[in-house]
């Protein structure tokens, strides 16, 4: 389902390039015959941030003079003026395109990253879907395997963490709220997927003693127990070492009748 959302959005983002680009014909002011000069004339204003200006030449370009040696250019700064101008949809669409229609470009590097980000910058807050998140890093983590010494390898990283910490977070929130509720096993489930997929997150400590705590009010002691053992050899410093001490000492109370 989430990928027929994605195919949909995608499709959408097709129709919109064809008709811009028949507008775009019209708006542009390149009158050369060369295709090189062409470009060069697009890039000045890409190069002055002039976006929209940017998209209607390249887009003529690229309907202009299909197959030169400018073409692998011209897709990538159509794709790069889309994200600049945040038109994150159409840009995703356009680098997808040059990525697949230029796989020997010198480009390709920053396109695969660029398409990471693209779908970076449409990754919503944690509480929505987060199908674009997941597109992110599955397109970050496609660009570092290909080119893991490539300049951008760091930042991409680093995206990676941050968008495994949102995945992470959203189900340990769903936990709590299950919690909230009284509804332990469900909250106990959502704790261990945090942990089960995402145990370099920020929150795989957390989520241990949340489930720990859950299975303690559903009264599965020895489930609890095994938890919270996992929780101190896989994190001896964590911040919740007090909390999860204290939590050993109830089961202790409970199971001996206190």
């Amino acid at each position: 389902m989430k990928k027929l959302k994605l195919s949909a959005l995608v499709l959408i983002a097709l129709f919109t390039v064809q008709f811009l680009t028949g507008c775009g014909s019209s708006k542009t002011d390149i009158t050369t015959d060369d295709p090189e000069t062409a470009f060069n004339i697009a890039k000045k204003k890409y190069d002055k941030r002039d976006y929209v200006d940017a998209i209607d030449d390249f887009s003529f370009i690229k309907i202009r003079f299909p197959g030169t040696d400018v073409s692998d250019k011209v897709q990538y700064y159509l794709a790069s003026s889309y994200f600049y101008q945040k038109e994150y949809i159409l840009a995703a669409y356009e680098f997808e395109s040059f990525l697949k229609n230029f796989p020997l470009s010198p480009l390709n590097p920053e396109g695969k990253y660029m398409l990471g980000n693209t779908y970076y910058e449409l990754s919503p807050k944690s509480s929505l879907d987060q199908q674009f998140t997941r597109e992110a890093m599955i397109q970050f983590l496609s660009y570092i395997e290909s080119y893991p010494q490539d300049k951008n390898v760091p930042d991409a990283e680093k995206k990676i963490k941050e968008m495994r910490n949102k995945l992470a977070y959203k189900d340990y929130f769903t936990a709590e709220l299950y919690m909230k509720t009284d509804n332990y096993k469900a909250a106990s489930l959502y704790f261990q997927a945090v942990y089960d997929e995402f145990i370099d997150s920020d929150w795989a400590d957390d989520a241990m003693v949340g489930q720990a705590e859950a299975y303690i009010n559903g009264k599965r002691y020895e489930d609890a127990k095994k938890v919270l053992d996992k929780f101190n050899k896989l994190f001896p410093n964590s911040t919740l070492k007090t909390k999860a001490n204290t939590l050993q000492s109830r089961i202790k109370e409970l199971q001996a009748g206190k």
